[in-house]
């Protein structure tokens, strides 16, 4: 192949048996079988076994070569015996006996072991020599899915007549929902660039440019806090949009595309297209999350009507000032000791509730702190709503709508944590829809855009008029899989009397929506076709087909919780000339 090697450390079998080979990598492990020294030579590809004996003349300099050196090496290629064969190993049924040893490159003290992966090592130690750490066969096949999940879907898009076409990186700053990082010109002193959250207005002028179907895996910077699914600054999605679609259509595309990505790059069970399509408002109620985990039930019900004619005095209470009673009906858990209810209490407490009533119901009736105070007929109705069997305990907060909702999402996962709940090897995905245009901003007092404020509102610009802002729907979506959510989008405002007014009802003057999106406002005015997109995470999607909860054990290069980049420094001091180049002056 080259001069440094014949063959890949993944490459040789038991039908290489014979050949003289040529292989170069790192040296993996070393083991001294009474004087026959073994090596594991570990390349990109996978690790071959080398065998050398003593009477070798580079025996004492294989005995003393530091692990991790990069070696060359030539032998032949032998057949093990039956006991020393290795099923684990692709090239476990072969070892090559070498007549040749030379050291390309000597490696140093070792900041943690490489071979050991279950090796306790701090993250941030991890992160500063982060070279080594992508050594380790787990992170390495992690980065190699990536890679190969984003030529699968390039090769997918293509094949359905999308154009991949890159958008600025350095751009203007627009309110999108998260701080922009800026920076500087030099050529235009006081004034700055933005890097892009997202091509959000990029992708909807090349749709202005008659452009039918594009794409891109988009870098997107955004100054927010750490996650473990997020990564603080940059991060890559996705980006898809298209022309004279409808919702529907934008669903089509991305079924085909998930579900033939998941199909591809991994054996577990997937949803069946076409995936569900759950309203905002049902998510809300059933799962207390716009992201819900269809992995296990455990649904929410909505019980207020019945405590609404209940003698109960403090839910009722509840109920007439507008608040909501939603309840859980947790199966085959009456038994539990009564320290169960008391921390699942004290969990909704420490989110932030006012505390959590129960009942157990079993042969001998309802058992519980509120048992006695419900009466015979409210039991027999929450019997019935939640069709409750025996064994059943049923779990309630009373709170206002959201607060309830919320307390009651965390509790059913936390529940699902507590007693592993989850289907085990699938993928649930679900389109979550009719996103409210608006929310109230209670911190200022006004309203404000819940979603992508670029969304068409349903009902069009009649809706804008004439409806209660806080009532209007928009054509926004999510989709989710397994309780994460991987991408949000929308069909797109396309017409400026609709964008103008939609921005008004936000607070937006026309004069400021004409300086931030100056460059979409003008484009509209001359032809805009109906368009929506979407924009699915890469990183998350990695995430999720490598089985791994940490979004920096997809990342070959990613910052720690703290947004430092620990290998090269970053962020860091520069010096004053750059600095005066730039007209910048530091407190």
């Amino acid at each position: 192949m080259t001069p440094y090697r014949t063959h890949t450390c993944g490459q040789l079998r038991k039908t290489n048996t014979g050949q003289g080979v040529r292989l170069a990598g790192w040296l993996h492990r070393r083991r001294d079988h009474g004087g026959v020294l073994f090596i594991d030579l570990r390349d990109h590809y996978g690790i071959t076994q080398l065998v050398i004996f003593p009477e070798a003349p580079f025996y004492s300099e294989v005995s003393s070569t530091a692990k991790e050196s990069v070696l060359q090496i030539a032998g032949d290629v032998l057949e093990r015996s039956a006991e020393t064969i290795n099923p684990e190993m692709h090239t476990g049924q072969i070892e090559v006996r070498l007549s040749e040893f030379i050291v390309l490159s000597a490696a140093g003290p070792l900041p943690f072991p490489i071979a050991e992966e279950e090796h306790p090592t701090p993250e941030n130690l991890r992160l500063q020599y982060r070279f080594l750490d992508l050594r380790r066969q787990g992170l390495h096949r992690r980065i190699a899915l990536r890679a190969q999940i984003a030529a699968s879907i390039r090769r997918r898009l293509s094949t359905l007549d999308f154009l991949e076409i890159q958008t600025p990186i350095l751009t203007s700053s627009s309110p999108e929902g998260a701080r922009d990082f800026l920076v500087p010109s030099r050529l235009h002193p006081g004034q700055f660039y933005a890097l892009p959250q997202a091509p959000q207005q990029f992708k909807q002028l090349l749709m202005v440019s008659g452009f039918d179907r594009y794409f891109q895996i988009a870098p997107c910077f955004r100054d927010e806090d750490a996650r473990a699914d997020r990564s603080p600054g940059e991060f890559y999605q996705l980006d898809i949009e298209m022309a004279f679609v409808t919702q529907e259509e934008i669903f089509a595309v991305i079924e085909d595309l998930f579900a033939g990505l998941f199909a591809e790059f991994s054996s577990w069970q997937t949803t069946e297209t076409p995936f569900a399509r759950i309203t905002y408002k049902e998510a809300m109620r059933r799962y207390g999350s716009d992201k819900p985990d269809l992995r296990f039930g455990l649904e929410i019900e909505d019980v207020s009507a019945v405590f609404a004619e209940a003698d109960f005095r403090l839910f009722r209470q509840t109920v007439d000032n507008g608040g909501v009673v939603r309840v859980l009906c947790l199966e085959n858990s009456a038994q539990k000791p009564r320290s169960f209810f008391s921390n699942l209490e004290q969990f909704v407490k420490d989110k932030g509730g006012k505390g959590l009533a129960y009942l157990t119901l079993s042969a001998g009736g309802a058992q519980g702190p509120i048992a006695a105070v419900l009466g015979e007929k409210t039991i027999e109705q929450l019997r019935a709503q939640t069709k409750a069997t025996e064994g059943a305990s049923l779990l309630f907060v009373a709170d206002e709508e959201d607060k309830a909702a919320s307390l009651m999402g965390q509790l059913r996962l936390h529940l699902a944590d507590l007693l592993d709940l989850r289907e085990k090897n699938s993928y649930r995905f679900c389109w979550v829809v009719d996103f409210p245009m608006y929310e109230w901003d209670a911190e200022h007092q006004a309203v404000s855009f819940s979603h992508n404020p670029f969304s068409m509102p349903q009902g069009g610009l009649e809706a804008l008029e004439t409806q209660n802002p806080l009532e209007i729907l928009a054509y926004q979506y999510d989709f989710v899989c397994n309780g994460t959510e991987l991408s949000s989008g929308a069909i797109r405002n396309h017409r400026p009397d609709i964008l103008y007014k939609a921005f008004a009802l936000a607070g937006y003057k026309r004069e400021l929506v004409d300086e931030k999106f100056g460059g979409m406002v003008r484009a509209f005015q001359y032809g805009a076709p109906p368009h929506g997109g979407i924009a699915p995470g890469l990183d998350r999607i990695a995430m999720l087909l490598a089985d791994e909860p940490n979004i920096r054990e997809v990342i070959a290069f990613p910052v720690n919780q703290s947004g430092q980049d620990l290998l090269m420094g970053a962020p860091g001091q520069v010096s004053k000339q750059q600095l005066d180049e730039l007209h910048i002056a530091i407190k």
